[in-house]
């Protein structure tokens, strides 16, 4: 789908949240990457965009944007919601929790960037089926030197080191990127590594006590299917071909989170 049509013309808002949505919505910034339109009535669409108005605005910005529409054909309405993102895993989540199957919205291959290792698919696999998860904090992204973009959250099921950064990195010479997962106490420990990036990201305590042999496991489960040629898990960077606008922002100077 190159163009909008969220088959709403003949359907009025169902509540005050899906028009002001609605108004504000601007069709020609985005570049669809991924869509699912629920079959057979088409009472659902579900689809993953690239805001392309975000390289030139507030540097930082998320610039994926995920957006679930529900149809009450019965009675002429609809509701319209959005999100955005920083990285795809994350608004991929964000539609699954509102009934979207995540294999219907993959980024598959052609020209989107792909990951670089098993591990990358291992920690998207995550976010992606996350459900409630993760207390969102902060974003940031940066499509200039380096390509990179990052989620801080809070993680609801960790005991240790609670605050979990995932961190992307693109590599565009190569069309591949990573996806890691940093374990910190506090907020300020995760602000000074993004300041100093003076050691490697800091791996969360259960890839290294019993729950190691489970999250080995998994990244040897998702080499072998990756090198037979089964299903994995879709690829999901950030969403943007390579011919992203990377090198068109200059990178900003890192703040303090909001």
């Amino acid at each position: 789908m190159n163009a909008f049509d969220f088959g709403i013309a003949d359907l009025a808002p169902a509540d005050q949240p899906s028009e002001d949505a609605m108004e504000a919505f601007r069709t020609g910034d985005l570049a669809v990457l991924s869509q699912h339109h629920a079959a057979p009535d088409g009472s659902h669409s579900f689809i993953l965009a690239h805001d392309r108005s975000a390289t030139w605005g507030a540097p930082g910005e998320p610039q994926l944007v995920a957006i679930a529409v529900a149809r009450d054909l019965s009675r002429s309405t609809f509701t319209f919601e959005t999100s955005h993102h920083a990285t795809a895993s994350f608004a991929q989540n964000w539609l699954a929790e509102r009934g979207c199957p995540l294999d219907r919205i993959a980024l598959r291959g052609g020209d989107y960037i792909e990951p670089a290792d098993d591990l990358t698919v291992q920690v998207e696999r995550q976010i992606q089926s996350s459900g409630t998860r993760y207390e969102v904090l902060d974003t940031f992204t940066s499509d200039y030197d380096p390509s990179e973009a990052w989620t801080l959250v809070r993680d609801s099921h960790a005991v240790q080191t609670p605050v979990r950064l995932f961190h992307e990195e693109w590599d565009h010479d190569a069309g591949t990127y990573t996806m890691r997962e940093g374990a910190f106490a506090d907020v300020d420990a995760a602000q000074t590594w993004l300041d100093e990036r003076s050691g490697p990201l800091p791996e969360p305590p259960e890839y290294s006590d019993h729950n190691g042999a489970v999250v080995r496991a998994r990244i040897a489960r998702i080499a072998l299917a990756r090198s037979t040629g089964a299903s994995t898990t879709p690829q999901t960077g950030l969403g943007a071909p390579r011919t992203t606008a990377a090198g068109r922002v200059q990178r900003p100077a890192r703040g303090r989170l909001r």
